[in-house]
C-alpha cells in the first residue's frame, strides 16, 4: 500500500485509508469496473491531489472516500474507524461532523448572503443554533471572505463564491475536506486563489484535503499527487 510521508507534526498518522477498494457498476455483461483494488493511505495534515483522465475513476474514488458511495469490495477507514457498510443515517452523521465536501458547482443559495449560506449549512448539519454565528463568521474569515459576507452569490466572483462554498464546508471544523474539481469552473487566477485557501487550511489548521484536479498548475500546490488510470493507481508522487 503506498504510504505517503507527512513532514508535519502528525507525520506517520494515517487519517484516511482505502484497502482493497473495488467499485463495479452494473451486472453481468453490462458490468463496468470503475475502481480495482485501490490501496491508499493518506497522512493527516496533508493535501493530496488525485489526477487522471475522464473515466479514470478519480471521482468515484473521491465519492467512496467521502462516504457518498459504497465500494463493491474493500473498506475505507477514517481515523481508524471503518466507514464502509454503515447505514445511510450513520454515514450522513459522519459527513455532517467529520468531513467537509466541496464540488465543482458552488451550490450556493442565490437569495442568501454569503453568511446566510454558511449559517444555513450549519443548521442543516444540526449544529447548536447559539454557536452558529461565531462558527460561520470564523469560517468566512479563514477563507478571506468575512468582509464580503453580506453579499449574495450574484454579487461575488466565481472564486469568491467557491471560497464561500469552502467556508460552508469547513464551518463545522471537519478533520477531512473532500473536494471534487474545485477549480474546474474558474479561470487560472481564481483557481490559484482557491488552491491557496486549501494550502492555508492544511498549513495553519492541520486539516487534510483530498481533491481531484486535471490542472497541472494546481497539482504543484499539493503535497502528494496520485495518478489513476482505468480504475487503478499507477503512480504516487510527493511534491
Amino acid at each position: 500500500m503506498p504510504q505517503i510521508e507527512n513532514d508535519q507534526e502528525l507525520r506517520g498518522e494515517t487519517i484516511l485509508e482505502a484497502a482493497g477498494v473495488k467499485r463495479v457498476f452494473g451486472r453481468g455483461h453490462n458490468a463496468v469496473t470503475a475502481l480495482d483494488q485501490i490501496q491508499l493511505a493518506v497522512p493527516a495534515g496533508s493535501m493530496v491531489a488525485l489526477k487522471g483522465r475522464s473515466g479514470s475513476g478519480k471521482t468515484t474514488l473521491l465519492n467512496i472516500l467521502g462516504a457518498l458511495d459504497e465500494p463493491t469490495e474493500g473498506r475505507v477507514m477514517l481515523r481508524g474507524r471503518e466507514i464502509t457498510g454503515l447505514s445511510e443515517s450513520e454515514k450522513s452523521r459522519i459527513r455532517r461532523t467529520e468531513i467537509g465536501l466541496v464540488f465543482q458547482s458552488f451550490g450556493l443559495i442565490p437569495l442568501m448572503s454569503a453568511y446566510e449560506n454558511v449559517e444555513f449549512g450549519l443548521r442543516v448539519a444540526g449544529a447548536p443554533a447559539k454557536d452558529n454565528r461565531e462558527a460561520a463568521e470564523r469560517a468566512l474569515e479563514r477563507v478571506g471572505m468575512k468582509e464580503r459576507m453580506k453579499h449574495r452569490p450574484m454579487e461575488l466572483s466565481g472564486g469568491e463564491q467557491q471560497r464561500v462554498a469552502i467556508a460552508r464546508a469547513i464551518a463545522h471544523q471537519p478533520s477531512l475536506l473532500i473536494a471534487d474539481e474545485p477549480t474546474a469552473e474558474l479561470d487560472s487566477k481564481m483557481g490559484l486563489q482557491v488552491m491557496r485557501v486549501f494550502r492555508d487550511l492544511v498549513s495553519r489548521s492541520g486539516m487534510t484535503v483530498v481533491m481531484t484536479t486535471h490542472d497541472p498548475g494546481m497539482m504543484e500546490l499539493a503535497d502528494h499527487v496520485i495518478a489513476l488510470e482505468d480504475g487503478k493507481i499507477v503512480s504516487s508522487q510527493t511534491i
